[in-house]
């Protein structure tokens, strides 16, 4: 913790890199390469949802309208199937989607708190000038310490609740371009310094990493209408469409680093 700025940075991912390697080869901790599965998630699974009696009668109800159109018996069955079917997918991320809310509202009402709070003045003013903060009796170190930890930790909350939803841990598949960097352009976009600022830079970035692809699918057919769908430049890029999240997120940080350097919520400037 003696290091700071961009060195702290590389240093926390060097160790990350480490732990990730060592996750990931060692059999007797983590299964190694066979990943960790069978973990319990929160929600019910799919398959019960769907041999569930009071589940299943909640879907006829809310498709009681469409059930009545079909005067067979044996069709009616199966078009209940398939809105049972749907339907326990749809709960299944409706409860998912329920507990995210729940967990990121504790987390913004602790999280603002502290930051209203003497010692979250105290870690703004060690933010902004460490020198004159030490100069103030505070203890530095000890407090870049403890707000590491604290971050650590709620970002493990995040890791946990990823894991448990994928049903899997699988060490490999965690690497700082999608993980590390993608959540650093999330706050650069958001706002520094800013909760809400940053819970709307995750929003903002993870739906165009999502919708990239299909985006990028658009504006290549757009693009390309006048040609042959067997041109050799046509192919080219619908097969390069997947990497066209990478250049969205480059073209965003850069639109958002020229005209709004702060962010989209910079952070709230407390004049006294």
């Amino acid at each position: 913790m003696g290091l700071r700025a961009d060195y702290l940075a590389i240093a926390t991912l060097l160790i990350s890199e480490i732990v990730i390697a060592i996750i990931k080869h060692e059999d007797w901790l983590t299964r190694g390469v066979k990943n960790v599965i069978g973990l319990k998630r929160p929600a019910p699974y799919e398959v019960n949802l769907q041999q569930t009696d009071w589940f299943i009668n909640l879907v006829e109800k809310f498709n009681s309208g469409k059930l009545v159109l079909i005067s067979d018996i044996t069709e009616r069955q199966a078009a209940l199937n398939q809105f049972v079917i749907e339907g326990s997918s749809i709960f299944v991320k409706l409860c998912y989607s329920g507990l995210f809310l729940v967990v990121v509202i504790i987390l913004l009402i602790l999280t603002q708190k502290a930051l209203y709070s003497p010692w979250g003045r105290m870690m703004r003013a060690i933010r902004d000038n460490e020198e004159a903060a030490n100069a103030m009796g505070k203890n530095v170190v000890k407090q870049h310490l403890l707000i590491f930890v604290l971050g650590s930790a709620i970002v493990g909350i995040a890791g946990a609740m990823l894991v448990t939803q994928d049903g899997l841990f699988t060490p490999g598949s965690y690497r700082p371009l999608r993980y590390t960097f993608l959540i650093w352009v999330m706050v650069i976009v958001g706002g520094s310094g800013n909760n809400f600022g940053a819970i709307l830079g995750g929003f903002v970035v993870w739906f165009l990493w999502i919708e990239a692809a299909p985006i990028g699918l658009y504006l290549v057919n757009l693009t390309t209408a006048g040609l042959d769908d067997t041109h050799f430049l046509k192919v080219h890029l619908i097969e390069s469409v997947p990497y066209f999240r990478f250049l969205m997120m480059g073209i965003g940080l850069l639109l958002i680093m020229r005209y709004r350097p702060k962010g989209i919520l910079p952070e709230k400037i407390e004049i006294k």
